[in-house]
């Protein structure tokens, strides 16, 4: 079915975001995974084009609308080119909501001009050793201290972890009152305690820098809470989360249109018993059985992204794109590494190297089990 979801304006920006990947990113990837991490100065590039940044408003440097389709773009066009090291997903989806429409005028003019340019990387901070899912279960404190909060803790799985300049970092503010005692706190690079730990070795996502962070005494602002008031920080997460999951549906789909894309041509040119791939049954199947519910997931998707831009965007069904997406993109793309054979074992074939990338989209943004959860608790069991 022929895909309607974007404009001219949306399809002229994607080609801009392809050629930019052509030239900035896809030669060099390969280095940046032997290096564990993406260079700022991409970030710049990317800036420079006006990747980042959609919803800050004009005067300070964004583009000004909030539509969710251009953050598609990239989220897609960075998919498709299998540069799953750069951050710019949880910089321009995830962190946008808090650095736009929770901040104040004052905290506005200090950190979105940066933001959209791509000079100042953002990092949300909730994982903790012993919490992941579970926000409630966190353990990091921020405790007043007149005109400070003092924060202590541990935070890990950290997207962006090493390269971020400014960190939205959860924390409880009251640690007797529950999820109404949690508070969301910009830490930013250089204050005293505020340490980096580990760039850690994941099985995929090798360019992603994903660190540990940890926080002795850290003496943050008041200045730098998101919000009028301490206490409102889960419910400014559980309000935007479904945005960030989203995202994740996003790239779920973009790269299982990638990876069957390329098998589509492998099965082509590849020779058995005298035979193109291509030309036996079951390859014809499971090709044809990827296609089928890949696309189906493309337009449920798409038709998430327009109800977020309309407001529309329940938990549930933000829920149901993250996990079903997740899970299909894991499905379709160890079927395509079986077709390829022993080839979809080498990490120089796309297909592995997806494989590998694959695995943690249905943990990361609310484990498959977490949003089966959310979506069974709307019944009213």
């Amino acid at each position: 079915m022929q895909r309607d979801l974007f404009d001219d304006e949306h399809l002229l920006f994607q080609e801009a975001v392809r050629g930019f990947m052509t030239r900035e990113v896809v030669p060099h990837h390969p280095q940046w995974e032997k290096d564990g991490i993406v260079p700022r100065e991409v970030w710049k590039k990317a800036g420079e084009l006006g990747m980042f940044g959609f919803s800050v408003p004009e005067e300070y440097g964004g583009s000004g609308v909030k539509d969710f389709r251009f953050n598609a773009v990239v989220v897609e066009e960075v998919m498709r080119s299998g540069a799953t090291g750069l951050g710019f997903s949880l910089h321009n989806d995830v962190m946008a909501p808090y650095v736009v429409d929770l901040t104040n005028d004052e905290q506005k003019q200090r950190w979105l001009p940066g933001f959209a340019s791509g000079e100042l990387i953002t990092a949300i901070a909730m994982s903790e050793p012993g919490a992941g899912s579970d926000l409630q279960g966190i353990r990091t404190t921020a405790i007043r201290e007149d005109d400070h909060y003092v924060v202590n803790g541990q935070k890990t799985f950290i997207t962006n972890g090493i390269n971020a300049d400014l960190v939205v970092v959860v924390a409880k503010t009251d640690p007797q009152a529950g999820a109404r005692g949690t508070t969301l706190v910009m830490v930013e690079r250089g204050m005293d305690g505020f340490v980096r730990g580990r760039n850690l070795d994941k099985v995929g996502l090798k360019a992603q820098d994903t660190a540990e962070l940890f926080f002795d005494n850290v003496r943050v602002p008041v200045a730098n809470r998101l919000g009028p008031k301490d206490g409102e920080g889960f419910f400014q997460l559980m309000h935007n989360l479904p945005q960030e999951r989203l995202s994740i549906a996003v790239a779920a789909v973009a790269a299982a249109e990638a990876v069957l894309e390329q098998t589509v041509e492998y099965c082509k040119t590849r020779q058995a018993f005298g035979r193109n791939l291509g030309s036996f049954q079951n390859t014809r199947f499971v090709l044809a059985e990827l296609a089928t519910e890949t696309e189906i997931a493309r337009h449920y998707v798409d038709k998430c992204i327009l109800a977020l831009n309309a407001g529309q965007l329940t938990a549930v069904d933000a829920a149901k794109a993250k996990w079903w997406t997740t899970e299909l993109q894991t499905k379709v793309i160890d079927r395509c590494v079986q077709l390829h054979g022993g080839y979809g074992y080498m990490t120089e074939y796309p297909v592995a190297k997806a494989w590998l990338d694959s695995r943690v989209q249905t943990i990361y943004g609310g484990t498959t089990e977490i949003m089966k959860e959310i979506i069974g608790r709307s019944f009213g069991f």
